[in-house]
Parts: structure tokens; C-alpha cells; sequence
């Protein structure tokens, strides 16, 4: 039996489990989670769980109802991410480890990788058994047992046994992305009891919705690292056991994933008509105009545009008129959506929010809506759009039960209708709002001297990091009202490493952050956003540096919510007070997913309600790519 206990840095987490017999699962001698997880009842394997509602899937289905399970295998889906996650740049890579904090990694590397259960893409918050065959849970729900799938292989056709996972949950949670690691922040142990039976246990001080995460942690080779260093930045290419490797590469320039032809867990029900694509290939570009004419040329097959001035006039090359491309929007899916400003309030002139209120008061939505993003965009009132946590009125009896042990600790705002974002004339430089960003800055004590706004000596600059020239014009307007009042403002443009390095080590005044949240966000996903645990913490997404003690008690909140109402109580609190003090910025946000695809793919509609990974759900046709000479 292999036993490995983690070490939290808690006094009051040293706590120690104990191991079952084969029979029930033990129960931790911690004190228990918070919330017994929806149709969970301890001791019973199950082939899925849910944190607030029923599955939707019952045991034995067959596939997810967003695929096609008889999609044809083969061809390739060229395309740019929308998307990426932990160190990963979609403009260039250096490495092919992603669960670490070092180097710059091609997105979808975390492909080859299986893991535990996996998620239903039209569930809000549902898991399915997947390289595990089962899962119970101990009746005070510290404690997880999963049987692993005795035909698991990886690559190399070795077996993944328990000693793999006990591996991977104790390095990750120790050695990981720091995105990783706070999934696994209240893992107190993992344990082996045999080659296909492992353990893992919470203090106790979890939220009750932290399995959701843990059970979704990439599953790495223990055999692999006792001759490759976990933290090594290199181009080795890993062993893993998902359905697709690293194939032909070139650092910088492209990456292809090809599709493992035996994959051991092709027929699934958590597999059937996913990952068809014989290979998913990557290209970089250092610029945006560079991916899209690559698109225009038919080298990349798929883009989701972000930029609202190439969508509205330059979507009109001889491939679209001839319907050879089609150019079309899908519906956003229902999760929230974050896309903000961080001001690093590690740097003491930011720290005061009258600051933060003047810069803000600065971008005029109105005219950078009107004159750059073609009215395609709609102002972010919320860090939460699209979903059902954005605040709205005054505080209801079950807000207010949370705000007011927490008065003191938060503007008087926090207490009124939701802080709004300022609306402007749309001229480009709304004198009244100017004005009223003056008085804030008055009040903070930077005054005029000459042309420049100082105080104590120092001059009020700000720098806002970019690493796409895009962002140049976008921003012109707001730099030029902040230069109207005084403060030396400027863009500064580096390229995506020294941009990833400058974040990761938050060396910047002004950066901005777009990012999904799930759709049942649990306190471990929220702390990297706000704890003040991570405002030190290099590559956390604690960006402004926010330090406010108040924000560890709303995460209670989110920890303590026994159901959806309870939740969506907690986070609309946390959307008041972050409303309220301005940690993070607000900007703006689409409602659809804008698309252009050249028309040889088939996929199955509608899409799912909470996830789009079109390079795993779409799959080629050859009669549409016979159509228009693809084949």
C-alpha cells in the first residue's frame, strides 16, 4: 500500500486519516465539509456526481447528447485558441510541461492527459467517471475512493495505476501551476490502497464544492518523472494516457496533437463521438492581422474573432462570397464571463480607490463602442455577466444577512443598488465625467504642477501592458483623457513572453484579464480572483493585488452555500462589494461567440450550454470539404 500525505501549511490541517478495510469508505478525522453533495449517499459507487441538482445522465448511458457518437475519425482542424489555461500563450511556446508556472506552453497540451471524471459540457456542475470506473465518498464527504479502469494505458502501454494518481494529486498540489494548486489547497492525503483503488482526503476545511475540481486534476506518470524533473521547463514531450500526443512541432511556429489511434478509452461513454479530428494542429502568430490572413488563405480552418473592426469590415474576401467560408455567431454559454482592468494596487498610488474611480471615469464606453467596436460590444457592469450572479436593486433580506457583519469592512455603497459604470456623452472626452475624475484625484492630494498631477514628489503615471497592437488604437482614447488630467499615461507593447513573465510577476501598473468562470464557481476557483493569499503568489490571477481581509469572508460565503440559492446569494455579495471598492474594473463583454469556419465540418446543434470546444465536438466531412477543394 502506498501512503502519501500532503502538508498544508495550516497548523489545524495536519490532521490525519485514517485507511479502510476494502469495504465502506473511511471517514477523515477532520471536521466535516459543509454540504452533502446532491443524490450522493456515502459508501455507494456512483458514475457521476452533481453539487446542486440530479444527473442528467443516469449509469450506462451511452454518450452525451452534444455529440454525434457515429462522427467519422480523420482529417485536420486547423485553428487559433480562443482559449487557454495555466501557462499556456497562443502567440508562441518554449515548453510542453503546462501544469507548472515556468515557460510559455502551446494551448490544448492538457488534451493529453486523462483525468478522474470528467465534465458534462450541458451540466452546470455535473461529473462523469472516466478514467475511473467509480467514485464514493465517506459520509462526512472529506473522504473520496475512486476504482480505477483496470484497461487505462498510457501511452508507452504501460498501465495507470493508483501510484499515478496518489503521484499527481501530491506533486501538483505541492509543484503545480498555482491555478492547479489551489484545487488542491485543503488536500490533506492521498493514499494507494491497492493498484486500482485510491484515496484522496480533505481537511475538512473545503468547500463543499471542491471535489468538482480535484476530481478533474490531470493524471501524470509517476514512472515518467523518477527520471524527468516535474518543474523542468523542456520540449520533452511527457508521458500521458489522453487521446491525443504532441506530434510534429516547431517551437513558436505550430504544434500538431495527433490523435492516439488505440486510445485506451475510445469507446467511453464519456469518449463516443469526442476528439475526432486525426489531428488538431496550432499555429502562432505574434499579431492577430498575421492568424487572420492565414485564415483568409484556408491555412487555418477555424477563428473566433475578437476584434470588432475586422468582423464588421473585412469578413468580404473571395472565400466568404463565395460561401466557400461561412461567417455566422453561436450563442455564449451560460457561465459567467469576466472581462476587467486589474490597477496593481501593489504600487501605493493605486492602493487608494479615488484613483482607481478617476482612471475608470476616463474610458468613455460610449465612444470607444461607437467609433472602434462597430456597437458590438456591451459595457461590463459585473465580473459575472451572463449569469445569474450580477447583483441588481437594493440588497435582498439574504444579501443583507451577509453584508452587514461586514459594514464596516466595505464602502457605504455596498449597501445601495449595485455600483454603476459611468455612462458618457459619447463624445470621447465627456468634460463632466473629466471633471468629476479631477475632483477624485484632488481629493486623493495629487495636484497640478505644471502639466503633470503630483504628490509628495511623485508624478501620477500609469502604463497599461499589452502584448497585441490591436489594443493600441482600442485604448488610445482612454490614455489620451487620462493625459487630459494630468496623469502620464502610455500603452506599452512587449511581446508574449516578456508579457507573460510581466504578469506572472506582476510588473505593471494597468493590465487586462479576460477569463470563464464555471458555471457552479466553487471558493478555490474564487480565491486566485480575490484572496488576499495570493496577491504574492507569482502567476496567481490576483492581479490588482487586492489585499482587502473582507474578501476571505465572502469566500466563507461561497464555501458555506448548502444549495444553488445559497451560492448565487454569496457570489451577487461578492459582485457588490468588488462593484463597491473597484478591486477589479469592469470593461465590456459579447453576448455570442463570433465565428468564421471554412464549410467542411459537421457538428451537432445546438451546441452545449456550458462549454464549446469545437476542436473536440466538430469533425470533418468530406463531402462539404470535396465541395470546396479541402478533401
Amino acid at each position: 500500500m502506498i501512503k502519501s500525505n500532503c502538508r498544508t501549511g495550516r497548523s489545524h490541517l495536519t490532521r490525519r486519516g485514517f485507511v479502510a478495510g476494502a469495504g465502506a469508505v473511511a471517514a477523515s478525522l477532520a471536521i466535516p465539509a459543509r454540504l452533502a453533495f446532491a443524490g450522493v449517499e456515502p459508501g455507494v459507487k456512483l458514475h457521476g456526481i452533481s453539487a446542486f441538482g440530479d444527473l442528467k445522465y443516469d449509469p450506462g448511458f451511452k454518450q452525451f447528447d452534444y455529440v454525434d457518437a457515429n462522427a467519422p475519425k480523420g482529417g485536420t482542424f486547423s485553428f487559433l485558441p480562443p482559449n487557454w489555461f495555466y501557462n499556456q500563450n497562443v502567440q508562441t511556446y518554449n515548453t510542453l510541461n503546462t501544469f507548472i508556472l515556468r515557460g510559455d506552453a502551446p494551448p490544448r497540451m492538457e488534451l493529453c492527459f486523462d483525468r478522474l471524471m470528467v465534465r458534462a459540457l450541458d451540466e452546470p456542475d455535473a461529473l462523469y467517471c472516466h478514467l475511473a470506473e467509480w467514485v464514493e465518498c465517506s459520509e462526512d464527504r472529506n473522504t473520496w475512493r475512486f476504482g480505477i479502469r483496470r484497461q487505462a494505458r498510457f501511452h508507452d502501454g504501460t498501465p495507470v495505476i493508483s501510484r499515478d494518481v496518489v503521484f499527481s494529486y501530491l506533486t501538483l498540489k505541492e509543484e503545480g501551476h498555482p491555478n492547479l494548486a489551489t484545487s488542491l489547497r485543503d488536500l490533506i492525503e492521498a493514499v494507494a490502497l491497492d493498484e486500482h483503488t485510491v484515496e484522496i482526503r480533505f481537511s475538512g476545511e473545503q468547500s463543499a464544492q471542491a471535489i468538482l475540481a480535484a476530481a478533474n486534476i490531470p493524471i501524470l506518470s509517476s514512472v515518467y518523472y523518477e527520471s524527468h524533473e516535474f518543474d523542468s521547463g523542456s520540449l520533452d514531450v511527457p508521458l500521458s494516457s489522453g487521446p491525443y500526443r504532441p506530434g510534429r512541432l516547431e517551437p513558436g511556429v505550430f504544434i500538431d496533437f495527433d490523435r492516439v489511434e488505440d486510445y485506451w478509452g475510445r469507446d467511453l461513454p464519456t469518449a463516443r463521438g469526442i476528439d475526432n479530428f486525426e489531428t488538431i494542429r496550432i499555429e502562432f502568430f505574434a499579431d492577430r492581422q498575421a492568424g487572420f490572413e492565414a485564415f483568409k488563405k484556408g491555412d487555418i480552418l477555424f477563428r473566433e474573432e475578437f476584434t470588432s473592426k475586422t468582423w464588421a469590415t473585412e469578413y468580404n474576401f473571395p472565400s466568404i462570397t463565395d460561401g466557400r467560408v461561412v461567417k455566422t455567431t453561436f450563442p455564449a454559454e451560460k457561465r459567467p464571463i469576466m472581462q476587467a482592468w486589474a490597477i496593481n494596487q501593489r504600487r501605493g498610488k493605486f492602493s487608494d480607490i479615488r484613483v482607481r474611480q478617476a482612471i475608470d471615469l476616463c474610458f468613455d464606453f460610449e465612444w470607444t463602442n461607437n467609433k472602434i467596436f462597430y456597437d458590438a460590444y456591451t459595457r461590463s457592469q459585473s465580473l459575472f455577466e451572463r449569469s445569474d450572479f450580477v447583483a441588481s436593486g437594493l440588497p435582498d433580506g439574504d444579501e443583507l444577512a451577509l453584508l452587514e457583519p461586514i459594514r464596516d469592512l466595505v464602502p457605504e455603497e455596498t449597501f445601495g443598488e449595485p455600483v454603476m459604470q459611468p455612462v458618457s456623452d459619447g463624445s470621447g472626452r465627456d468634460r463632466q465625467l473629466l471633471r468629476r475624475a479631477l475632483k477624485l484625484l484632488t481629493d486623493a492630494g495629487w495636484t497640478r504642477d505644471g502639466t503633470m498631477l503630483k504628490k509628495d514628489g511623485e508624478t501620477l503615471s500609469l502604463e497599461v501592458l499589452i502584448r497585441s497592437p490591436v489594443f493600441e488604437r482600442l485604448l488610445s482614447g482612454f490614455v489620451e483623457n487620462m493625459r487630459r488630467l494630468g496623469i502620464d499615461a502610455s500603452i506599452r507593447l512587449v511581446d508574449p513572453v516578456q508579457f507573460q513573465a510581466r504578469t506572472t510577476d506582476f510588473d505593471f501598473d494597468m493590465v487586462g484579464m479576460a477569463l470563464s468562470l464555471t458555471a457552479t464557481p466553487t471558493a478555490e476557483s474564487l480565491q486566485p480572483l480575490f484572496s488576499p493569499r495570493y496577491a504574492t503568489i507569482p502567476g496567481s490571477y490576483n492581479l490588482p493585488g487586492v489585499t482587502a481581509q473582507v474578501y476571505e469572508q465572502l469566500l466563507d460565503n461561497v464555501e458555506e452555500a448548502e444549495n444553488r440559492e445559497q451560492l448565487v446569494t454569496a457570489m451577487r455579495v461578492i459582485d457588490r462589494v468588488n462593484r463597491a471598492r473597484l478591486d477589479w474594473i469592469p470593461n465590456w463583454y459579447s453576448a455570442n461567440h463570433r465565428v468564421a469556419y471554412w464549410d467542411m465540418f459537421g457538428f451537432v446543434n445546438p451546441k452545449p450550454d456550458y462549454d464549446w470546444p469545437v476542436e473536440r465536438l466538430w469533425w470533418l466531412d468530406q463531402e462539404k470539404a470535396k465541395k470546396i477543394g479541402k478533401a
